[in-house]
């Protein structure tokens, strides 16, 4: 075995493992960790069964059970085994088994006990992913509550080995190894903003390879730019030999990407952030950066999970720096400045807070967790991710209105993929189609098989035909799926199947979506999102579709994969998604009902209703007159009940009573075109006696004039009390009148009816602006009396020869 810096701190690190059940571990990149632990443990005494590794990427486990074999003097699949989605190597002499993050969640949720399993490794733990924190918390519970002997390992090169250490227990040890220190130089080439990354990376890779000498790695985002690069690079440097690295090459690709070229040329490896850790990638000195990761992160909103290009962290771009120095002196070429680098976050934030957490909250209620709560966790899951899966999940028939799982959904718990994804290969299986619906859920996770196009169905029949590596692998993958599936339902007889469209739906009803312009850019779906698709698409001139995939905001996410539906298979497959809605529509004026055929947020028909529900329209005409009744009610009659303070005539008690004074006025109405009169009776009617007699005693309705006449008094303007009423028909009138302890305001107006004045202070207008007043009315208006003194004058309205006459 090769010396590595691992090996001396394994004493310390067995003994730990000997007196506790959990460790952490530290150790930089190169230390060995992922390779010398794993069969160090093998030998102790308690250690008596299998060693579970994770491994947070298929292409890590394999590389990382291979070297270990290879130590061994082994294959792989004896001492050393490995279990991945797409390839496997394990038999009966299996010790040491290297597992993908995902496996081994599955794993214990199918065996809790984890019946022969005396440890679990949970390696590059900081790389925080979903299934890691989820399988570390269900290793915890199952080490608490059955397995008391299970060892728990966490090992990783950043991480906070304290917080791990208390997440395991109070007395966890943390044992921090070095690593092994090649002298490492770092080169800033700055940022080009005018160049797009895959120009700027190709011309710094040829930088780097006519200035250092060993292999070079490359990190790019994504597989779209790493052949853009590859393309410029076949052109600029011929003799080089161009691997990618990423998630979709073949075992056999990867493996060549991995290791030293035989005969000792010089490589270039386009690589993703798969290889920022676990991996050794031989003969590597030179790494050249982008500074970029691509993530995928769930927006809520659209339902949907996209992917999102950020700056890569501090962490990340250590780890990717790091990849050069693990043989010998190495070289980073950074595409970024040095004084901007400060700036990048720290850390990649964990996917607990970023992803989708359908699988997480299905895996619990599977577990017997309908609380997150109960568990430990680093970050524990937001609330408003877990609404949203539970929301997804109810939609599938997966948990119960309590949160518990169903029948259904601990068939959908058994496959192993995402819940939608589960749901629509099962929903084949049902039919016969689970081959075709296995497909389409390998489709929506493997990009690229069967070419890029948004029209799932051309992919798939693109892939059925392919005879390439990956996508025989692949197709192998989907047929275990199937074949799982067949096993867990009891198809239904008949010779009609549904089509792709449907398999798909039946695990993404949400995601049905209905054209809304005749362009077919902009859709809405039967969960109420929008999304759009580039009119120029084939896919633009269905009537429905069944959405998969779709990249971008909620706002303006776009459809970048989906299949057409017809709303005849709908309602031949999907029966129990429409559903027969009485609805009540208020327009503005009036109510409108209605009786529709409705998928979910899709209304599919829409008709009159001949028989709708009586009550109903009064409780949406009572909650119309409600939102603003003072455009309903007299506003007069409130007023005054506002100004004495009666009760039973507020917003709260007219609410609050408005099944008694309202709603039997609406009856058999549409519309909210009572009479005022019958209004008035109506609110009257509710208040009791003492109310009544509170309200015309302290806000009485009309004044009296000295003269005799009656004048409404207003209650409702900014300045109320109020009162217009002739000057000449207040003579005599020595006190101000009052309403209640308020002075009325007194609106004088001309024999005309024209203002002349307002006054809450009658004797001080008497005695003070009146007289200017008589000057300019005695002009204006001969015939009638003005008098100096008009408190001591008899009120009339008569004119002076028809006062005179009278006697007055």
């Amino acid at each position: 075995m090769p010396d590595l810096p691992i090996h001396s701190v394994l004493p310390e690190l067995l003994g730990a493992l000997r007196a506790h059940s959990g460790a952490v571990l530290v150790a930089p990149p190169g230390a060995g960790k992922t390779t010398a632990v794993a069969p160090a443990l093998l030998d102790e005494q308690w250690c008596s069964g299998t060693i579970i590794l994770t491994s947070p990427r298929r292409v890590a486990a394999r590389a990382a059970a291979e070297r270990m074999a290879e130590m061994l003097g082994e294959k792989p699949g004896e001492t050393i085994g490995y279990l991945t989605r797409l390839d496997s190597k394990r038999s009966a002499k299996t010790r040491v088994l290297v597992v993908t993050e995902a496996i081994f969640v599955n794993t214990i949720l199918a065996d809790p006990e984890l019946e022969g399993v005396s440890a679990v490794l949970f390696d590059e733990a900081h790389e925080r992913h979903l299934d890691s924190d989820l399988g570390l918390a269900l290793a915890l519970e199952s080490r608490s509550v059955l397995r008391e002997d299970l060892r728990v390992l966490v090992m990783s090169a950043t991480i906070d080995g304290s917080r791990f250490a208390s997440l395991l227990g109070e007395d966890t040890p943390v044992i921090e190894s070095e690593g092994r220190a090649h002298p490492l130089r770092i080169e800033w080439l700055g940022s080009s903003p005018q160049l797009a990354v895959e120009d700027a990376m190709a011309q710094a890779i040829v930088t780097a390879w006519r200035a250092e000498e060993g292999d070079v790695l490359a990190f790019l985002p994504g597989v779209r730019e790493i052949e853009r690069v590859r393309e410029r690079l076949e052109t600029r440097l011929p003799a080089a030999l161009l691997f990618p690295l990423h998630g979709q090459v073949d075992p056999a690709g990867q493996r060549a990407a991995i290791r030293r070229d035989p005969e000792g040329r010089r490589r270039i490896v386009l690589a993703t952030a798969i290889a920022e850790t676990s991996l050794t990638l031989d003969g590597v000195s030179v790494v050249v950066d982008a500074g970029l990761s691509r993530r995928a992160e769930f927006d809520r909103a659209a339902g949907t999970t996209h992917l999102v290009t950020h700056r890569a962290s501090q962490a990340a771009a250590a780890q990717r720096a790091g990849r050069a120095a693990r043989q010998g002196p190495g070289v980073a070429y950074r595409l970024w400045e040095e004084a901007g680098h400060g700036g990048r976050p720290p850390y990649d934030p964990p996917e607990m807070l970023t992803s989708d957490l359908a699988p997480l909250v299905l895996a619990l209620a599977q577990w017997g967790s309908g609380d997150p709560s109960e568990l430990a966790w680093l970050d524990p899951p937001p609330n408003a991710s877990v609404s949203a899966a539970r929301q997804t999940l109810l939609a599938l028939g997966a948990l119960d209105a309590e949160g518990r799982i169903t029948q259904r959904g601990q068939k959908l718990a058994q496959l192993p993929l995402d819940p939608q994804g589960a749901a629509t290969v099962l929903f084949g299986a049902e039919h016969g189609m689970e081959v075709e619906a296995a497909r389409i859920a390998l489709l929506l996770q493997e990009r690229g098989l069967g070419g890029r196009c948004e029209d799932l169905e051309a992919r798939l029949s693109r892939w059925n035909t392919d005879r390439g590596a990956r996508a025989e692998a692949s197709r192998k993958l989907a047929a275990r799926w199937a074949k799982r599936a067949a096993q867990l339902v009891q198809p239904s007889p008949g010779k009609d199947v549904p089509k792709a469209g449907i398999l798909l739906a039946a695990g993404r009803p949400e995601f049905i979506a209905r054209r809304r312009d005749a362009s077919g850019e902009n859709w809405v779906t039967a969960g109420g999102r929008g999304f759009m698709l580039d009119p120029a698409s084939p896919l633009a001139r269905a009537e429905f579709l069944v959405v998969g995939d779709a990249q971008g905001q909620a706002k303006g996410a776009r459809i970048t994969s989906a299949i057409a539906l017809e709303e005849s298979d709908l309602e031949r497959w999907l029966p129990e998604r429409i559903e027969r809605r009485h609805v009540l529509r208020w327009t503005g004026e009036r109510v409108e009902a209605l009786v529709e055929r409705r998928l979910g947020a899709i209304t599919l028909a829409r008709g009159p209703d001949p028989s709708p529900d009586a009550a109903a329209i009064v409780d949406m005409l009572v909650e119309k007159a409600l939102e603003n009744p003072a455009k309903l009610l007299p506003a007069e009659l409130l007023a005054r009940a506002s100004f004495a303070g009666v009760e039973g005539l507020t917003s709260e008690g007219l609410a609050e009573n408005a099944s008694h004074w309202l709603a039997p006025l609406l009856q058999g109405r549409r519309d909210l075109a009572v009479p005022k009169g019958k209004l008035v009776d109506a609110l009257l009617g509710q208040l009791d006696w003492d109310s009544r007699q509170k309200l015309d005693r302290v806000a009485p309705r009309e004044f009296t004039s000295p003269a005799g006449t009656t004048h409404r008094i207003d209650y409702t303007g900014d300045d109320a009390p109020s009162v217009e009423v002739r000057v000449q028909a207040l003579f005599g009138l020595e006190r101000h009148p009052m309403v209640g302890q308020t002075p009325l305001l007194l609106k004088l107006t001309s024999p005309a009816g024209r203002p002349i004045q307002a006054t809450r202070d009658l004797p001080g207008f008497w005695r003070g602006s009146w007289a200017d007043v008589r000057k300019e009315m005695k002009g204006r208006y001969p015939k009638h009396r003005w008098p100096e003194e008009p408190w001591a004058e008899a009120p009339s309205l008569k004119t002076k020869n028809a006062f005179s006459k009278s006697g007055g």
